[in-house]
């Protein structure tokens, strides 16, 4: 027999990765750490919207949630980049040596 998980298990694990996504950007220095933490609070969106979709079954949310893969794609590769580049120039990933954009 198939038993639907309710609604709140998903919005209690949403909520709990972004925390940690949370945490992880506000407490770390690394940059791709910071980069991966906030991955992971897009996707703790993804997860309550699928949620929400699913229950009030509506494909909307599922639709919203192809976009946000696509941004968080984008984000990624362009972020990726930016490392790439800084780490070229600075040789290191901490982020407070990041100002290379102050005058």
């Amino acid at each position: 027999m198939y038993t639907a998980i309710p609604l709140e298990y998903y919005l209690f694990l949403s909520g709990a990765l972004f925390c940690i996504g949370l945490l992880g950007v506000l407490l770390r220095r690394n940059i791709i750490i910071i980069f991966m933490s906030i991955e992971l609070m897009l996707n703790s969106v993804n997860l309550s919207l699928i949620a929400f979709a699913q229950s009030w079954g509506n494909a909307q949310g599922q639709i919203l949630v192809l976009f946000v893969m696509a941004v968080a794609a984008a984000e990624a590769a362009l972020g990726l980049a930016i490392v790439i580049a800084f780490f070229r120039l600075k040789k290191t990933l901490d982020v407070n040596e990041v100002n290379l954009l102050k005058w």
